[in-house]
């Protein structure tokens, strides 16, 4: 099965080589692990300890991060090696600073895990909630170097769990230890035999509560919503914006209305400014003459987060394609959450469905009960809003769970 595994990597490799000709994230990552060898040696100096993190993409990042960060503050000497399979990860995060090298992960073959480990030679490797690389993995195990799993979530449908899945299982025990987010994942685990897991939380919880706490002030939101109520569509698709703009259409006197769309190039904001049958203003056009306007595009990055505070109510988008996006970021804020259907692989929003913090629509038609619920009904809004924002409180302290241990 190793060998078939290794085919399977390589033939990979050469169909990405083929998509990169016509594919721009699939450019990125053929451009990215090209000579990367090299260029590891050339830029990357190993110290006394030092700590390989891997993760899939920027949502993984943003999980791993302030495991790092509060790694830097108690041994501050520590080198870190980051590394992303995802061009969205690396691309948004290659300049983060806490990291001494940051790069693509290398195609997951013998050859190269075994370079790449001899090169960093880490003290500890750390895998973030997702992605087991078995030849990586595997190099790890055979260095007697330290190896765990940060929030790691799982559920029954994966191959571990499957009569098909001993290979997919022996990667899982070659974890020296594995973090976990919930009594699920526990079980599961330890239904394979499993032992050495802990239930440790998300920490993401605390990476939105850090955001929270730094969050910048907006004046242009502030002016725009003016006193009025005023709703967020966060990291947009066109299935949410068509059933919002639906609504706004028949009654955009209700609220003030935002988007910060998920893919902000010029034909995306174009089209979505064209759903709009009421007044439009683009962010980066706002003048002190916009507030006539109700809806307001954001279209640049980096401000999102720091934008749920002046939401009354936040819809998440993705929830009609892969998906849902990051629902914690406004839920601690306290503001209520609405997203579509694709979300029940998401702890987080299962949680919050069934706290009544957060509501599922379908179509316009549940899109439009929810929200005059909400605007109709203050002592819904008031629990629903004591109810995100109690649980992201209750949820905080994943973080120093784990580093207590690594670095035990």
């Amino acid at each position: 099965m190793k060998l078939v595994y290794t085919i399977i990597i390589n033939i990979y490799s050469g169909l990405i080589g083929i998509a990169s000709l016509f594919n721009h994230k699939a450019s990125l990552l053929v451009k990215g692990q090209k000579n990367w060898s090299i260029k590891l040696k050339e830029n990357f100096v190993s110290g006394e300890t030092t700590i390989w993190f891997h993760c899939a993409s920027l949502g993984e990042f943003e999980q791993g991060r302030p495991v790092i960060e509060m790694i830097k503050e108690e041994a501050p000497d520590t080198k870190i090696v980051l590394t992303f399979f995802s061009p969205s990860g690396y691309e948004v995060r290659k300049n983060y600073k806490l990291a001494d090298y940051i790069c693509y992960l290398p195609p997951d073959t013998p050859g190269n895990a075994k370079k790449f480990i001899s090169i960093i030679k880490p003290s500890i490797a750390i895998f973030i909630k997702y992605e087991f690389w078995n030849n990586f993995i595997s190099e790890v195990r055979k260095k007697d170097i330290p190896l765990y799993l940060v929030s790691g979530i799982f559920r029954p449908d994966q191959h571990f769990f499957k009569w098909y899945g001993s290979f997919f299982r022996n990667i899982l025990k070659k974890f020296t230890h594995i973090f976990v987010q919930d009594n699920r994942s526990l079980k599961l685990l330890h239904g394979i035999g499993i032992e050495n897991v802990t239930i440790a939380g998300d920490t993401r919880f605390d990476r939105v509560s850090q955001i929270a706490a730094s969050a910048k002030t907006l004046p242009i939101l502030e002016n725009f919503r003016n006193g009025e109520k005023l709703f967020l569509a966060g990291s947009s698709w066109s299935p949410d914006e068509e059933i919002i703009a639906e609504f706004i259409n028949r009654d955009p006197g209700k609220m003030k209305w935002v988007f910060a769309p998920h893919e902000i190039d010029k034909s995306n904001i174009d089209r979505l400014e064209k759903l709009f049958k009421t007044e439009v203003v683009r962010y980066s056009e706002y003048s002190e003459k916009s507030n006539i306007a109700r809806v307001l595009i954001i279209d640049n990055i980096g401000i999102l987060s720091s934008a749920y505070r002046y939401a009354y109510i936040a819809a998440i988008g993705g929830g009609f394609g892969k998906g849902i996006h990051n629902i914690l970021e406004p839920a601690c804020w306290g503001t209520p959450v609405m997203f579509g259907p694709d979300y029940k692989s998401f702890k987080e929003a299962v949680d919050l469905v069934n706290g009544k913090g957060a509501f599922c629509y379908r179509n316009s038609d549940d899109f439009r009960i929810i929200v005059d619920n909400w605007l109709t009904d203050h002592e819904l809004y008031k629990s629903s809003s004591a109810m995100v924002a109690g649980y992201i409180s209750q949820n905080t302290g994943a973080t120093k769970r784990i580093v207590r241990i690594l670095l035990k």
